[in-house]
C-alpha cells in the first residue's frame, strides 16, 4: 500500500515477515550449533555451509530489526541496519555460489585438493567484496531510508540518491542475477555427472549385490541437488520482480501480496538450508532425535527423583533410610 512516496507496511505483513526472520534465525543457529557439537561433521562442505549460515543469521537479525522498526528517516540505526543487511545479504549470495563451485570441482573434476585450495579464495571474495561494497556505499551516503520501495520496512539504498539504481545493482541485485545464472548450471552439471557415475555402477550390481540404502542415499542427494537452485530462485524471485517493476515505474510493486512474498523470500534462506541440511539429512536428524530423547528422559528421571520420598540424599546410608522409615511407622499403644 502506498502513501505518497512511501510504501506502508501493514501490521499483518510485519507479523508474517518477523515470523519468517525468527525461523531463519533458529535454522541458521541450528546449523552452526550442530557443527560445533559434533566434530566428525566438520567437513569442508559443512564448513562452507556454516559460513553461509552466519551470513543468513546476520540477515535474519538485521531484517527483523528493520521490519520491527519500519524506518521513516535516515536515522543512525537505519543506516547501521541497512549496512549490516547489505553486507550479510550480499555475502549470502557469494557463499551460496561458493558451495556450488566447491561441489562442482570436488565431484565433477574429482579433485579434492583443488576444491580445498579454493576455500581461502572463497573467504576473500565472500567476505571481502561485500565488505568493500558496503563500506563504499556507507561512505558515499548511499545507504539509508528507501521508503520500502524494494524492501519491507528495512533500510537499503537511499530513495533520494540520484544513482540509486546503480547502487541497488552493486549492493545486491547484480550478484543476485549472477546467482540465478550460475547455480542452475553448476548443479545440473553435478547431477549429470552423478547420474552417469550411478548408471556405470549399476552395471556391476549383479556382482556387488543390491544396496537399497545406497539407492535411498542417492535419491536424497539427487533431490537436494535439484532443490538447492530451485529454492534459491523461488525465495529470491519476488525481490527481483519488485526491482524490475521499480525500473518500469509500475505501482504493482506496492501490492501487499508481492511485498509479503518479498519479505518472506529474503528472510527464509536460513530456514530452507536447515530443512535441507539438517532435517533432510538422515544422520544429523537421527542424532538430534537421540539427543532430544535423552534430554526428555533425563528430565523425567530428575522429576521422578524429586517426587520419590524414598530417594537417597548424597552421602546417606541405605540403613539410615530404613531406620527413618521405621520411625515413621505408627505403633499401637
Amino acid at each position: 500500500m502506498a502513501n505518497g512516496n512511501q510504501t506502508v507496511i501493514l501490521f499483518s505483513e510485519q507479523v508474517v515477515v518477523l515470523f519468517s526472520c525468527a525461523l531463519s534465525f533458529l535454522g541458521s543457529s541450528l546449523i552452526i550449533l550442530t557443527f560445533i557439537l559434533w566434530s566428525d561433521l566438520r567437513t569442508t562442505p559443512r564448513k562452507l555451509l556454516v559460513f553461509l549460515s552466519v551470513s543468513d543469521w546476520l540477515s535474519a537479525v538485521s531484517y527483523a530489526y528493520g521490519v520491527w522498526s519500519v524506518f521513516h528517516t535516515d536515522s543512525l540505526d537505519c543506516i547501521v541496519q541497512g549496512a549490516i543487511s547489505t553486507f550479510a545479504n550480499t555475502s549470502s549470495f557469494f557463499w551460496t555460489v561458493a558451495i556450488a563451485i566447491y561441489l562442482y570441482v570436488f565431484i565433477v573434476r574429482s579433485s579434492q585438493r583443488v576444491a580445498d585450495s579454493l576455500v581461502l579464495f572463497f573467504h576473500l571474495v565472500s567476505w571481502g567484496v561485500p565488505l568493500a561494497i558496503t563500506v563504499a556505499a556507507v561512505s558515499l551516503s548511499k545507504i539509508g531510508y528507501d521508503a520500502s520501495e524494494v524492501s519491507v520496512g528495512w533500510c537499503w539504498v537511499r530513495i533520494g540518491a540520484p544513482d540509486r539504481v546503480l547502487w541497488m545493482l552493486l549492493t545486491g541485485k547484480i550478484w543476485e542475477f549472477l546467482a540465478y545464472l550460475t547455480l542452475p548450471v553448476l548443479y545440473i552439471l553435478i547431477k549429470r555427472h552423478i547420474h552417469i557415475a550411478h548408471a556405470a555402477l549399476s552395471e556391476y550390481r549383479p556382482i556387488l549385490g543390491t544396496r537399497p540404502q545406497s539407492n535411498s542415499f542417492f535419491s536424497m542427494a539427487d533431490m537436494k541437488l535439484t532443490l538447492i537452485p530451485i529454492i534459491f530462485i523461488v525465495l529470491r524471485i519476488w525481490s527481483t520482480v519488485r526491482f524490475i517493476l521499480l525500473l518500469a515505474g509500475s505501482p504493482v510493486r506496492l501490492n501487499p501480496v508481492l511485498v509479503t512474498l518479498h519479505g518472506i523470500g529474503n528472510t527464509s534462506q536460513g530456514t530452507a538450508n536447515c530443512i535441507m541440511f539438517i532435517f533432510l539429512t538422515q544422520p544429523i536428524r537421527t542424532r538430534l532425535s537421540t539427543a532430544l530423547c535423552c534430554c526428555c528422559k533425563c528430565g523425567a528421571e530428575v522429576e521422578h527423583s524429586h517426587d520419590d520420598p524414598n530417594r537417597l540424599l548424597p552421602g546417606q546410608d541405605p540403613s539410615t533410610l530404613r531406620e527413618e522409615d521405621s520411625s515413621r511407622v505408627p505403633t499401637d499403644k
